[in-house]
């Protein structure tokens, strides 16, 4: 096993108090020492990586996401909508997708995330059309060949527009398939142990697409698997407003009803939580994925992290779907969630240490790892590494304040479980042209079949 010594950084944030001016050595997929700034290794070295002028990251951590839409980024019949309309007009677009496009467009939003400084990622697939039953298995194929490390949540749909449902009836699945297929993947590809490359959640969608049914069997399975639950909730009105025609309960108060409330569940979005569900959902550990683009483009509001933190929930950050967004990009995603939350709370209140913690250790809580999340002996080595020599950096004084206020777009390397993913600004052993021309045609080729269809 070799070591590498990421050699005194220009600036560095590990997510603990301990000096680590001198940098950090990594033991074959571990981080085993911290340097301080006049220290030297304890360990021979095999390799020294001068980060002099780099600032160093524990890997950032996407929380939640959907690959697949990267097919569908500004699709013209979607512009302008809020999110039900926006669903109800792309949910015919997706049921077109196939296999070929899942794989591509869970590759390219692999590597555009790696580009980002991203090295673990958490998406939600719930679509899955006749013909895509083995969505998850060809996702995880994807994943592994691009060397991020995943959750990959298990979605589903079982609540057709005809049984008062949002999603049309074509896109939807019986119960019984989802759980099989959910026990399924379970027991093939979840890796539980410390280091997991690969694991497995399951994801029913939201409160109007899946029946309470599902809701309270999917929660056993998961319990009974020791496996994580996701959702979206509290994203908009309209979803509290469906809660309580459809079930007579707030949207928290049905989350607890279907046996949801505990801490090895983490939601996407969570805006619209009144006080005392914050302090319920604190007191249960239950974790929130803040997506600030997304809920800017959509207009759906703005997440309480900070109340959210107080009361004992975890807050993570993710970029959402890449057609709600428009991109995959997440270190971008750290400056929307400073400003968006300074909007909410005031400039002295929130800072760019904020958005490191909510897109570290925040989202590595929301997925339930403690091995990642920060840079400290025992951890994963799981490192995003920047610049600063782009025009945009010029005349900064603070490098980990300017790679937030100032816009950092890319990473210059990122190392994935020791394994470096991104060298110099390129993806390692990925041919990045030719996957975006062949991501483009299956863009083009879904568009057309829903057009067709």
């Amino acid at each position: 096993m070799a070591t590498t010594w990421i050699k005194h950084p220009l600036a560095i944030w590990t997510g603990t108090e301990n000096d680590a001016a001198g940098g950090i050595v990594v033991d074959g997929a571990n981080i085993v020492e911290v340097i301080s700034r006049d220290g030297q290794p304890s360990v021979a070295i095999d390799h020294v990586v001068d980060a002099s002028q780099h600032v160093v990251l524990p890997g950032l951590i996407n929380a939640h996401h959907h690959f697949y839409q990267t097919l569908t980024r500004a699709y013209p019949d979607a512009l302008g909508k809020e999110l039900f309309q926006w669903l109800k007009a792309l949910y015919p677009v997706w049921a077109c997708l196939d296999e070929e496009m899942m794989q591509l467009s869970t590759e390219l939003a692999s590597a555009e995330l790696l580009l980002s400084g991203c090295t673990t990622a958490s998406d939600h697939h719930y679509l899955i059309p006749t013909g895509l039953e083995h969505a998850i298995d060809v996702q995880i194929e994807a994943t592994q060949k691009m060397g991020i490390r995943t959750l990959l949540t298990r979605g589903s749909m079982s609540l057709g527009e005809d049984q008062g449902g949002l999603p049309p009836r074509h896109t939807i699945q019986t119960e019984q398939a989802i759980i099989d297929d959910s026990i399924r993947l379970i027991e093939r590809y979840h890796q539980a142990e410390h280091g997991g490359m690969t694991q497995i959640a399951l994801a029913p969608c939201s409160p109007f697409s899946v029946t309470t049914d599902l809701m309270k069997e999917t929660a056993r399975v998961a319990k009974q698997h020791n496996v994580m639950l996701h959702t979206h909730l509290c994203e908009t009105i309209d979803e509290e407003a469906f809660c309580l025609e459809k079930f007579g309960l707030r949207p928290v108060d049905y989350l607890e009803d279907v046996g949801w409330l505990h801490d090895r569940t983490w939601l996407a979005h969570g805006i619209h939580f009144n006080d005392e569900e914050i302090v319920r959902l604190g007191a249960a550990g239950i974790g929130i994925c803040h997506c600030p683009s997304s809920n800017m483009m959509l207009a759906s509001g703005i997440c309480r992290n900070l109340e959210l933190e107080a009361a004992g929930a975890s807050v993570g950050l993710g970029v959402d779907g890449s057609a709600s967004n428009d991109g995959s990009n997440l270190v971008n995603e750290l400056r929307m969630a400073t400003y968006i939350q300074r909007l909410r709370y005031g400039s002295a209140n929130v800072s760019h240490l904020d958005a490191f913690r909510w897109a570290t250790q925040g989202s590595a809580r929301n997925i339930g790892r403690n091995d990642i999340g920060t840079l400290a002996p025992g951890m994963m080595a799981d490192i995003a590494m920047f610049t600063l020599d782009d025009i945009r950096f010029s005349g900064s004084h603070d490098p980990l304040a300017a790679l937030v206020l100032c816009g950092a777009q890319q990473a210059d390397h990122v190392m994935v479980n020791g394994e470096w993913r991104v060298k110099n600004g390129a993806l390692v052993d990925v041919d990045k042209h030719a996957l975006i021309a062949r991501h483009r045609e299956a863009a083009k080729r879904l568009a057309s079949k829903a057009k067709q269809r």
